[in-house]
């Protein structure tokens, strides 16, 4: 019997060949699955104050980035607005 794999709580980064040369885009892009939920994850190198590589990391829903906020409703015109600043 083959095991399925279960890819909660595992995730990959890819080396970003589409970064420009000095640019701030990430050095590794990938994905992660956290408890179920999609992740984008991004990963910039970088070396410490005391030269110690390291990697910054940044994680975005996949679900949130496809969600638009939705548009404000125009006001709504009573009538009124001209007298809002009449004391009474």
């Amino acid at each position: 019997m083959t095991q399925q794999f279960d890819p909660t709580n595992r995730g990959a980064l890819f080396v970003n060949d589409k970064k420009a040369p000095g640019s701030n885009q990430p050095d590794r892009t990938g994905s992660i699955n956290i408890e179920g939920v999609e992740y984008f994850i991004d990963g910039w190198l970088k070396k410490s104050a005391a030269g110690n590589p390291f990697m910054s990391v940044s994680v975005k829903r996949k679900d949130k980035q496809a969600a638009k906020p939705a548009p404000k409703p125009a006001p709504v015109k009573d009538g009124y607005e001209d007298f809002e600043d009449t004391p009474f």
